[in-house]
């Protein structure tokens, strides 16, 4: 298996369409929801509600399911933590991008500003939300599609649709590359 991390000059192209995020509200599924996801597809594990210790150790639970189906392993957290982890790149907001290294970086962008900060640090993607209303930012506004195809244009990097995503918005709103915590309904289509 050749790892994505492995593949510099290829990184930005190589990147899954189908992206799963961890989160307490996924927890119990997790196990059954990566297994269920497409080949190649990509897992950022957050799982912000947990100590320090137990994060790690869920962490290296998930890893080998992730290995299994051949899926990018993404961390939420520092360059170093996630090599260090053993992750294929990490994940966070665009003013923690550091100098490129060995891994993947997905910034986690809003607005124009971050898309801006984004683009100046190199980041390899990011990840625009919220699309939709969601459940984890219920008071913040949604984007909407048109606003989120102006905001997608800005960025010099693959961009990846979050918030209230499923299988019929990301057609709906016409993007291949999406990311959602509980909208994959375990890979039904809809």
């Amino acid at each position: 298996m050749v790892r994505y991390s492995g593949l510099v000059q290829t990184r930005q192209t190589q990147l899954p369409d189908l992206w799963l995020l961890s989160d307490a509200r996924n927890e119990d599924s997790l196990e059954r929801a990566i297994a269920a996801l497409p080949t190649r597809s990509a897992f950022v594990y957050r799982h912000y509600h947990l100590d320090p210790r137990s994060r790690r150790a869920r962490w290296d639970t998930l890893l080998p399911l992730l290995r299994a189906g051949d899926h990018l392993a993404i961390l939420s957290g520092s360059d170093d933590e996630a090599q260090a982890w053993g992750a294929d790149g990490s994940y966070g907001p665009p003013e923690g991008i550091g100098e490129p290294p060995k891994l993947l970086r997905i910034a986690a962008v809003h607005d124009a500003l971050e898309i801006a900060h984004a683009n100046a640090a190199g980041a390899d993607a990011v990840m625009l939300s919220p699309v939709f209303p969601t459940r984890t930012h219920p008071d913040r506004a949604a984007l909407g599609a048109e606003k989120f195809h102006a905001l997608a244009a800005l960025a010099e990097m693959p961009v990846i649709a979050l918030g209230g995503m499923d299988f019929q918005r990301a057609e709906e709103i016409g993007w291949n590359r999406w990311a959602a915590i509980d909208g994959l309904g375990l890979m039904q289509r809809g």
